[in-house]
């Protein structure tokens, strides 16, 4: 069984297919083949969602599907039902199952004992579905005329500020290792990528390849595109005045945008808050991209699933 929890977990080649495929989706979305016809998909929420809950249920109703929607707390795990059991025997009724949620080790739980593919869709260690959606807002302004080709991936720079220890930094570390990208990371100290994403780096036999520094104009010299995210996420409430006292220095504004190539994109994956970790005015700037990668996560997510489907029938 093929799962999907980290970007990794997708070859180069198969990771190809699915931008590819995610384009097609996108250029016919309303004649989107059936690959989920007659199956039933589960979204399991852990935390609230706008982006991932509507992306997916209307991805799998597109592709002929039946989503599923549920809470963790309005289901037995909110009673103490192990992730073991809940895989076993969601797996005798599902055809798939969306995981947002909080510890990265649920999703690795579900997919170890269920007999479904598992697609993260979100842990506080990464965020692959919404890099795999970037990168394909990426390639559309990148590759050729008419195309979607990764090598014009390689080489590139991403410069990403404020929390960089945060699961979209994580992400775009390891996504930038393995599509062969230059990726440099700006925040406070104390902030700085953790030990885990190394470990991961290590374990998918990539090279250590990004910097961290504390200083932002350093980290957006040669940008192609500048990338930020919330700075308090969910459960980090408690840290909220602190975190955005010492991120303030790294807030992505016109003159920091400005430092970067003339022709950098500005990226956050959403919801934003303007006026801390980037102002208005780079949100509505020519130079953002953020509500295409908004509508990608659609065609990425409907890409991903019949990926997933296509592999896991040939295990």
């Amino acid at each position: 069984m093929r799962h999907f929890l980290k970007e990794t977990d997708f070859s180069i080649e198969e990771a190809a297919e699915v931008f590819t495929l995610a384009k097609s989706y996108k250029n016919d979305r309303f004649n989107t083949p059936p690959a989920l016809a007659r199956q039933s998909w589960g979204l399991l929420f852990y935390k609230s969602s706008t982006r991932t809950r509507v992306s997916f249920e209307v991805g799998v109703n597109e592709m002929g599907g039946f989503p599923i929607v549920l809470n963790s707390q309005q289901t037995q795990l909110g009673r103490g039902e192990t992730v073991a059991d809940s895989a076993r025997v969601l797996s005798r009724y599902l055809h798939g199952l969306v995981i947002r949620t909080f510890g990265h080790d649920i999703v690795e739980g579900f997919a170890q004992h269920a007999s479904m593919p598992i697609i993260n869709g979100l842990t506080d260690f990464l965020h692959p579905c919404q890099i795999y959606t970037d990168l394909l807002t990426l390639l559309e302004r990148w590759s050729p005329a008419g195309s979607i080709d990764i090598a014009c991936l390689k080489g590139k720079k991403i410069a990403f500020l404020g929390d960089t220890a945060s699961n979209m930094a994580n992400s775009w570390i390891l996504g930038a290792a393995m599509f062969g990208m230059e990726i440099s990371l700006a925040g406070p100290a104390g902030f700085e990528p953790s030990s885990a994403i190394d470990a991961q780096l290590k374990a998918d036999g990539l090279a250590v390849n990004y910097q961290f520094t504390t200083d932002a104009a350093a980290a957006v010299k040669d940008a192609d595109a500048l990338y930020t995210d919330v700075w308090v996420s969910m459960g980090d409430e408690d840290e909220a005045a602190e975190r955005k006292r010492v991120m303030a220095p790294y807030s992505v504004t016109t003159e920091l945008l400005s430092q970067a190539n003339s022709d950098a994109y500005f990226m956050h994956c959403l919801p934003a808050h303007s006026g801390e970790e980037v102002t208005q005015e780079v949100l509505d700037s020519p130079q953002s991209i953020i509500f295409d990668e908004a509508e990608n996560r659609l065609h990425t997510q409907k890409a991903i699933m019949a990926k997933l489907v296509e592999l896991s029938s040939k295990v």
